[in-house]
């Protein structure tokens, strides 16, 4: 066995250097994912400020994590929008670096046929938080102000009962002591039209796309007309609707992020210190051999 770690003390400061410049990577290849232009020096200065601030931030939501486990906070963050606006995008860098044991996502399917025979609200109950839980719904229980509306998987009698219903829902889960935030990301006609191109001419996207968002573009009018109804309806002082100009994917999660954390009042919440223990060792373990076939071949 090799255990140069436990004899060389420079080897776990080159590690965790390492893993830091890993890290990196990963975002760096979320950024090509985005079609960054490495080439232009004016779009690297701004990639390196967008770098800066996002890692900055997401320093601060994992204090905000911390914070929201010590106080037992209950956390509900919905992010709507038109398909293609960037929900998903901001989603993944808010949980990046978080614990999934306390922020998780939920992102529902279509209801199933019990489902539909339900409360509306009752799917979406199950996944409220507990103390010192954090959940970001990826779409919401404004489905039904939104694609059911519109295509016609409603009727105007459940629309209405929906609009009366869901001030009051918001309204218990505020007294519940849930912290209810609301984001809506919005884009030009354009700007999807762009980016649903893009999805049809890159394979590793075209997964994103399903019927329903082809539809949405032939009903983009329809569309706008539900979302007006329901940011007039449902914003309420207990839960009001914020919006999110998402043109620009990447200011868009530096503003939400921004903005999301100055909806508390968090703290550093302080840590004791950690000391790593020392191995137990035994004269008489001796480690058994993997068995070849076993062994995953290294490609790469």
């Amino acid at each position: 066995m090799n255990d140069r770690a436990d004899h060389d003390p420079l080897l776990p400061l080159q590690r965790m250097h390492l893993d830091l410049i890993d890290s990196y990577d990963e975002e760096l290849e979320m950024a090509i994912d985005d079609g960054d232009d490495a080439h232009d020096p004016e779009a690297k200065a701004l990639r390196r400020l967008y770098f800066r601030e996002l890692f900055r931030l997401q320093g601060e939501l994992v204090k905000l994590q911390d914070w929201v486990v010590a106080q037992r906070q209950k956390v509900v963050i919905l992010f709507e929008g038109r398909d293609a606006a960037g929900k998903g995008g901001v989603i993944k860098r808010i949980t990046q670096r978080l614990n999934p044991r306390v922020c998780r996502v939920a992102a529902l399917p279509a209801p199933n046929d019990r489902e539909r025979t339900q409360w509306y609200f009752q799917r979406y109950v199950s996944h409220l938080p507990a103390a010192g839980e954090i959940v970001l719904f990826d779409r919401s229980w404004y489905n039904r102000a939104g694609v059911e509306r519109v295509m016609g998987f409603c009727t105007d009698d459940e629309v209405e009962e929906f609009f009366r219903t869901v001030p009051e829902f918001e309204k218990m889960l505020a007294r519940s002591g849930i912290t209810l935030i609301k984001y809506w990301f919005s884009i030009t006609d354009d700007e999807q039209h762009a980016r649903f191109l893009n999805r049809i001419h890159d394979p590793l996207k075209q997964w994103k796309l399903s019927p329903m968002d082809l539809e949405s573009r032939r009903r983009w009018e329809d569309y706008t007309r539900a979302k007006e109804a329901m940011l007039e309806r449902t914003h309420i002082p207990e839960a009001p609707w914020w919006v999110v100009q998402a043109v620009d994917k990447k200011r868009a999660r530096l503003n939400c992020i921004a903005h999301l954390l100055a909806q508390f009042d968090y703290h550093e919440v302080p840590h004791d210190p950690i000391a790593l223990p020392a191995r137990v060792r035994h004269a008489d373990y001796i480690r058994n051999p993997v068995p070849a076939e076993m062994i995953v071949p290294e490609l790469y």
